[in-house]
């Protein structure tokens, strides 16, 4: 078995990246609201400081950004139930719309990309699934 080549592999994921992240989408927003759309879709309702830790933004761009997404009517803002002080931060109805809408036009076009790999490169990126979701799995335990 040969040695894995991280380097090409780093190369080939950001030039996958790349790619995927400009795939036609329903709704063009920069990344930084993406990717906080997402991390609230995944993560349900979060704290400004529990956003803080996972985009990659300073605060006043971040408050800015959450401000301006739910003026847009993307996410709201409900009283903290533990501290009435602090608020969570959740997808509203057209948020959560929003991006399930993106993830499925994604998935349709990266079926398309799909169908034109042989069938012995499908089957490689079939297994190739779950050890990209352990590599994520890693990469988000704090040690």
């Amino acid at each position: 078995m040969s040695a894995l080549d991280v380097d090409r592999l780093t190369t080939v994921i950001e030039d996958f990246n790349t790619i995927f992240i400009r795939l036609p989408s329903v709704r063009r927003l920069n990344f930084s609201a993406l990717s906080v759309l997402h991390t609230l879709d995944r993560n349900g309702p979060l704290r400004l400081t529990a956003l803080l830790a996972t985009e990659q933004l300073k605060q006043p761009a971040l408050t800015s950004l959450v401000a301006k997404l739910e003026q847009d009517g993307l996410l709201q803002r409900d009283p903290d139930p533990t501290d009435g002080r602090a608020s969570l931060l959740s997808l509203t109805a057209d948020g959560r719309q929003l991006v399930h809408s993106r993830h499925a036009n994604r998935v349709a076009e990266l079926t398309a990309l799909v169908d034109r790999l042989t069938p012995a490169e499908r089957a490689v990126l079939a297994g190739s699934i779950d050890v990209l979701h352990r590599l994520t799995e890693l990469a988000e335990d704090p040690r």
